[in-house]
């Protein structure tokens, strides 16, 4: 039997855009999809911390060290500049597999810069203030 297990993700990035006329996909700064080893046209997906929106893309590369986060196509009217975002891409493997298995956790700034990759910690809190919106 295989499982479906978390492969990485990229916490709480911060949206740069959103540009509902471009084709499809999300935009992400090459170095964390290099950190998250998500590797372009890899499905990904998509939950908004702010609105609860939940959805999936595919990754294309952004500028390196850019920052960018720019959810592209109709997806873009799932999110707002500014929202913060959970990346998520997952992997299926077998039973043995998972024994061993930990997903690349890559945690960002307010400017989407990397400040590290970690297990991640069971109620370790809130890294960044959330604004919900009305």
């Amino acid at each position: 039997m295989d499982r479906k297990m978390l492969k990485s993700k990229i916490h709480r990035a911060t949206v740069t855009g959103a540009d509902l006329h471009y084709e499809g996909s999300i935009t992400i700064d090459r170095e964390l999809m290099d950190a998250a080893d998500i590797i372009p046209y890899e499905a990904v997906c998509i939950w908004d911390v702010n609105n609860g929106s939940r959805f999936e893309t595919y990754a294309i590369e952004g500028e390196p060290g850019s920052g960018v986060i720019c959810i592209n196509g109709a997806a873009a009217r799932m999110v707002a500049p500014q929202d913060l975002v959970i990346i998520a891409s997952f992997v299926s493997m077998s039973n043995a597999e998972t024994l061993v298995h930990e997903p690349k956790l890559v945690f960002v700034d307010d400017k989407n810069q990397m400040l590290d990759t970690r297990k991640e910690v069971a109620g370790q809190g809130t890294l960044k203030s959330v604004h919900w919106k009305n």
